[in-house]
């Protein structure tokens, strides 16, 4: 049998094309195919959301994975769902209430048809179609493949960490797929200071009240959204388009993104927490960490030193491109152009080679800084829709 599409990732980018592909009759479900590692749809989403108990997104109601903007809140209104259930000016939705709304388009859509669990190990061009394989031995032909990877796999450790001797269960970075917050001893380090630190510290301080050290080697930054929306339509989109520079696009994206940010209400409960005691805050970045007595951690910053029993890294990402030594063969194979950070040069649809799209981080030297989030996702699946 030969695809129609093959979806590579099954992410927030990955099923927002596939319901665009789908509900603009571009594809039939039983034409399409999303390979993913897990066994659902947004798996990794789900598990790191609940984990870390984030109560709303930080996009508003209109950024979803459905067509329709306005999608979301017809569900809620069909649901009788309560007005709490969108926080702010911007109706930003309750996690649970998204979740909910993904499950049933994905229901309404039969997408578990069209899913294939498994790693993806390489892409080739066979005649007129690509032929995908993964590690298990699988191979499947399609005639567009859409490369929907992730940075999820890309942990930023930094050097510290890595030279510590500790239990997997004592010092876990928080996108790890093997953390578990069950098996730590309090007192407890989280280090970094965006919206991901601020759910867990949060979460953690009302199960060990006193014993959370939040580190962070900046101030906080508040924000409302991780880049100005100016990004979102053609105020900063159009003069964006026009440089043909990559070099310099790289450098907006890295200067637009509100990297290690959190909204105002996050702001305002950390602040709280550390005025009543229950969270300690340290400002100053980590230069030296080393194992104490009794299986202790000692992190020292330049302000000092903290001993706890357990360190959870919310680091973010690296930040080279995702895909790994399938992709670079690929590249090389097929002289796919990259710019000089290694990132996909695509056309203003973008398609990388005939038949060959890209969403979520391999377009963001076409999409700008939004690339990676649900408002990016949903702006790109627009473009390849339009486009085939």
């Amino acid at each position: 049998m030969v695809y129609e599409w093959i979806v590579i990732g099954g992410g927030i980018q990955g099923c927002t094309i596939a319901a665009f592909l789908m509900k603009n009759n571009k594809v039939s479900a039983d034409q399409l195919l999303i390979i993913d590692p897990h066994e659902t749809p947004l798996y990794r989403w789900t598990k790191t959301t609940e984990m870390i108990e984030m109560k709303f997104l930080r996009s508003p109601s209109v950024h979803h994975l459905d067509v329709e903007p306005f999608s979301l809140r017809k569900y809620a209104d069909d649901q009788n769902r309560k007005k709490s259930d969108f926080y702010g000016v911007y109706k930003r939705p309750s996690l649970e209430l998204f979740n909910e709304h993904s499950q049933a388009l994905f229901r309404n859509l039969n997408m578990e048809s069209c899913w294939h669990q498994g790693f993806v190990n390489g892409v080739d061009r066979e005649d007129a179609s690509w032929t995908i394989s993964t590690v298990a031995g699988n191979r499947f032909k399609t005639k567009n493949v859409v490369l929907a990877l992730s940075v999820n796999g890309q942990l930023n450790i930094p050097e510290w960490a890595s030279n510590l001797e500790a239990h997997s269960h004592q010092l876990f970075h928080i996108y790890d797929e093997a953390a578990d917050l069950t098996k730590m001893k309090p007192s407890i380090a989280v280090v970094g200071g965006g919206i991901s630190a601020a759910h867990l510290v949060i979460k953690l301080s009302a199960m060990y009240p006193g014993q959370i050290h939040l580190i962070k080697r900046h101030p906080y930054r508040v924000c409302d959204f991780d880049s100005d929306p100016g990004w979102l339509g053609p105020k900063n989109q159009k003069p964006y388009q026009l440089i043909k520079d990559y070099d310099t696009r790289r450098e907006m994206i890295k200067t637009a993104r509100n990297r290690g940010s959190l909204p105002q209400e996050l702001f305002r409960k950390l602040k709280k927490l550390e005025q009543d005691q229950t969270l300690k805050v340290i400002d100053g970045e980590i230069i030296s960490a080393r194992n104490g007595n009794n299986h202790d951690l000692i992190l020292t910053t330049e302000n000092g030193s903290v001993e706890v029993q357990s360190v959870i890294l919310a680091t973010g990402f690296k930040p080279e491109r995702p895909g790994g030594g399938w992709l670079e063969k690929t590249i090389e194979e097929y002289s796919l152009p990259c710019a000089k950070c290694g990132y996909p040069i695509v056309s203003p649809s973008l398609e990388w080679c005939p038949h060959l799209y890209v969403i979520g981080p391999l377009a963001e030297l076409e999409m700008g800084p939004i690339a990676r989030n649900i408002s990016g996702a949903r702006q790109a699946a627009e473009r390849i829709v339009l486009s085939v």
